[in-house]
């Protein structure tokens, strides 16, 4: 009995054990991404900035998803407010016009901080400025800065930010046109899907490079077979900041027709990590640190979930925009499976379904050059909305703005 006895507190002290090295990596592990910032892939910790104000007095309120110091830099009497927010990061960095005392604001990366710069419309003094932490039904942090005019003179200065981004700093885009060569997809009346994808994926392409704010790589431009696999391999390689599956519905029911867009499912999601997982070094192909792998899991995960929220939100801004060019839309338009071109873990990715080739009207729509057009400008715009407010959460500024 007494063996027994001794036996088990042998189990219990190695699970005791067992547990507490765990929490100690995972501690770790948290230490080490707060303070070296190396999950790459992990979306930035400022959400929006939203303006509200006359030119008087503006307030500007910087919605982040933690809690930030602030320094000032430059105070406002040459023409520019700056400050550095530490404890935050900038993400992509994002911009856009202003209002009020502010004619427009940027905020790029500092480092590990965020760095925040506000042109003004004419000259102002900061007056006050201070962090607001979760409350009052806000769930995020807030920091908050008032601005009062010193002057009535305009200040002579372009409306656009003087440090436009460089060249091949702009957004790249891979368009995937589904199916092709020897896999000719669904078959309508008239056309085959790989036939519909590829003038899709050709009109998408133009439609983009002609706006001059993205680079744009196709994954095929003729009617070749590409492997699933290797569609999601040309977008990693690339780095690409978005990925685009251009497909065409098909159903049992010639009635039913529509628009719908899938992302990852929870089940893909965990399909994604077996893929990448598979070779020695995938924390390399990641950018990972490879000093333990427990740590590198821990950061894929974190990549993986920033992706598919980024994908999730982008799903939810094209629908949008094909709703208001009035798309026809399934009932249930943003769907989830685990489809294999959805699988990059570090690259947002959705697959839209255009319309049914087995529908008449959908596939008139869709083999009409013109109608065609509408479609994918409405595709564009909300590529466009998607890059020039990141995650769908900037507010436009102008608006109603208090410290909430």
């Amino acid at each position: 009995m007494n063996g027994q006895k001794r036996f088990n507190l042998s189990a219990w002290s190695l699970r005791e054990w067992a547990m507490t090295a765990l929490a100690l990596l995972v501690l770790a592990a948290v230490l080490l991404i707060s303070s070296r910032g190396i999950a790459a892939g992990v979306t930035g910790d400022v959400r929006g900035v939203r303006i509200g104000g006359d030119t008087q007095r503006t307030r500007i309120v910087i919605d982040l998803d933690r809690s930030a110091r602030g320094e000032v830099i430059d105070s406002g009497a040459r023409g520019d407010v700056v400050l550095t927010l530490a404890g935050v990061g900038a993400g992509r960095g994002t911009d856009g016009a202003g209002s009020g005392l502010v004619r427009h604001w940027r905020v790029s990366a500092s480092g590990t901080a965020s760095r925040v710069h506000l042109g003004l419309a004419r000259t102002a003094r900061i007056e006050r400025r201070f962090l607001l932490s979760p409350g009052d039904g806000v769930a995020h942090y807030r920091y908050v800065i008032d601005i009062t005019a010193t002057g009535s003179a305009p200040i002579n200065r372009p409306a656009a930010p003087q440090s436009e981004p460089r060249r091949a700093e702009r957004p790249l885009i891979v368009i995937d046109a589904g199916h092709g060569g020897r896999d000719p997809g669904a078959r309508g009346a008239h056309r085959s899907e790989s036939e519909i994808t590829l003038a899709a994926a050709l009109a998408l392409r133009d439609e983009l490079l002609r706006s001059g704010r993205f680079r744009v790589l196709l994954t095929r431009e003729t009617d070749v077979y590409v492997g699933l696999s290797e569609r999601v391999r040309i977008a990693r390689r690339a780095d690409a900041d978005l990925f685009i599956s251009m497909h065409a519905d098909a159903g049992a029911d010639p009635a039913t027709r529509g628009a719908s867009v899938y992302t990852l499912s929870e089940q893909g999601a965990s399909r994604a990590v077996r893929e990448v997982t598979r070779t020695d070094d995938w924390h390399r192909d990641l950018h990972l640190p490879g000093r333990d792998p427990s740590v590198d899991r821990i950061l894929l995960d974190m990549t993986q979930r920033a992706t598919q929220n980024r994908s999730a939100q982008f799903a939810r801004v094209l629908l949008s925009h094909l709703e208001a060019a009035d798309h026809p839309l399934l009932r249930r338009s943003h769907r989830d499976a685990g489809l294999a071109v959805l699988l990059a873990p570090d690259v947002p990715a959705v697959l839209l379904e255009m319309g049914f080739i087995t529908n008449p009207d959908d596939e008139r729509a869709l083999g009409d050059a013109a109608r065609r057009r509408r479609l994918v400008r409405a595709v564009a715009e909300g590529i466009e909305r998607y890059f020039r407010e990141p995650a769908a959460r900037v507010q436009i500024a102008g608006g109603p703005v208090s410290g909430g």
